[in-house]
């Protein structure tokens, strides 16, 4: 149970609860790594072309344009690689991809 533990704490899985439950079992608690987890699920391609436009100057009807699609499904898209890549906008998300050589 320790090592699963130890290995949830590494990951940064629910680390306040991860931490109690270690001292509970007597492991002395651990910092998390300052590191971002990696991605749960990977981006779909569609999600990587407009993860790519996004790093243009091209708004959101301007990427609806350049994918020939809605700009309803340019969001969705977007609202999924956000939600993929753990943050809540166009700057972060493309941070956040560079630092997993999704570029």
């Amino acid at each position: 149970m320790a090592a699963l533990l130890a290995a949830a704490a590494d990951r940064g899985l629910a680390s306040a609860y991860v931490q109690r439950l270690r001292a509970t079992l007597g492991v002395t608690p651990v910092t998390p790594a300052r590191t971002a987890p990696a991605m749960v699920e990977p981006l779909s391609s569609r999600e990587r072309d407009v993860l790519r436009l996004l790093g243009t100057d091209l708004n959101g009807p301007e990427i609806a344009r350049e994918l020939v699609v809605s700009l309803n499904t340019v969001r969705t898209h977007t609202k999924n690689l956000y939600m993929k890549l753990g943050v809540n906008n166009r700057r972060a998300a493309l941070r956040r991809a560079r630092e997993l050589d999704l570029l």
